[in-house]
């Protein structure tokens, strides 16, 4: 029986069934459907609220006692904690909804229950998602406390893993757990195209396996100089496809893992010295004395210079060592500590002007090439 057939009014009983939100759709009134979109609205302004409210006791705890597991947790589960207030609202909606014969159909009622449950485990796995945060910063802790700088790449790497993983699953659960999709045929039916995706993917999945033995073997690290193939310069970042090297040149070049793995790496920025060698030549005009007194001042130049390493096996050598054509050659080598490339350069600068120097003040001239020619007059 109608709300017109109670009034006994039909023309004006149907007015009024509708100002007051009687009208029967599906076997429901309206206002139930209004009361729907209340219930909706109120949720998503409640989320909101507590989102706020956490989001602000978590910042103002942070404030007082700093960083801790606390402070993260409230950060990582505040913006999720409306998603999971939004499906309660949709449990709750459900409730003022007539289903079955006499109303909407009772399989509509089961995935509305379905998108519910969909909604609240999505609200878990971004908390879970958000949640990675707090294993990100115990990790930087602990990386921090370590000499090497490699490890600290792997926090990212790690929480990128972590964020992907925790994703993956989620749809999964979702989509075949909850909403009963057929994923197994799906994945099943896509097994040529894996095969096929498997092999265009190849380089990835090699590139992949060389950033294992880069993390594994350490060859490396953040900010070290090293020369790999043609490419020199130190290591701004290590991922899991590439690893990338700025040139001195300024160039930032991408290498592939892959091609690192299987290439000679050579670690510059790990020596403990940087070699110098160098052959200083005179004129033949100088004669023993002045070979000699060259030896002595190129040696006492590198005595007095305190980059310059003085240990026993790592000491200056210098030796009037050979008689060229057109010179005569002191060979001189000394190492310099510490093995920064800017300061070696520095310390070069300053031998190579002391020894300009002194050389002039004792009247010890350099050599350079050239021919002497003799002409014969008949």
């Amino acid at each position: 029986m109608t709300v017109s057939a109670l009034t006994g009014l039909s023309g004006s009983g149907d007015w009024w069934s509708k100002a007051i939100g009687y009208e029967i759709i599906k076997g429901n009134a309206i206002w139930r459907f209004a009361f729907i979109l209340l219930v909706v609205v109120i949720t998503m302004a409640t989320g909101r609220i507590v989102q706020y409210f956490i989001a602000g006791y978590a910042q103002r705890r942070q404030e007082k006692r700093g960083i801790n597991v606390v402070s993260l947790f409230m950060q990582g589960v505040s913006k999720p904690a409306s998603v999971a207030i939004l499906a309660v609202g949709l449990f709750i909606c459900r409730g003022f909804l007539v289903f079955g014969d006499e109303g909407i159909s009772s399989s509509i009622g089961i995935y509305w229950i379905k998108v519910a449950q969909a909604v609240g485990a999505i609200a878990l796995a971004y908390a879970l998602y958000r949640l990675v945060d707090v294993i990100e910063y115990y990790l930087e802790i602990w990386t921090g406390k370590t000499k090497t700088k490699l490890d600290d790449m792997l926090v990212p790497v790690i929480r990128k893993s972590l964020r992907i993983t925790i994703a993956i699953i989620a749809v999964l659960w979702i989509a075949d757990g909850i909403l009963e999709a057929e994923i197994r045929t799906i994945l099943l039916s896509a097994g040529v195209g894996g095969v096929a995706i498997a092999l265009a993917a190849k380089d990835t999945i090699a590139n992949f396996f060389g950033s294992i033995t880069i993390f594994a073997d350490r060859p490396f690290q953040i900010d070290e100089l090293v020369r790999i193939g043609e490419h020199f310069g130190p290591v701004e970042d290590v991922g899991f496809r590439s690893t990338r090297v700025r040139t001195l040149d300024g160039h930032l070049v991408t290498i592939p893992n892959s091609v690192i793995a299987n290439s000679i790496v050579e670690n510059v920025g790990r020596r403990p010295f940087i070699r110098r060698t160098s052959d200083i030549t005179i004129t033949y005009g100088s004669g023993e004395k002045g070979a000699r007194r060259a030896v002595e001042i190129i040696k006492e130049i590198l005595a007095e210079v305190p980059e310059v390493n003085s240990d026993a096996e790592k000491q200056p050598r210098v030796y009037f060592n050979k008689f060229n054509d057109w010179s005569l050659n002191i060979y001189m080598s000394y190492w310099v500590k510490p093995a920064d490339y800017w300061l070696y350069h520095q310390v070069n600068e300053r031998v190579n002007l002391e020894i300009m120097k002194r050389f002039e003040a004792e009247g010890i001239e350099f050599a350079f090439p050239s021919q002497t020619l003799y002409l014969k007059k008949d």
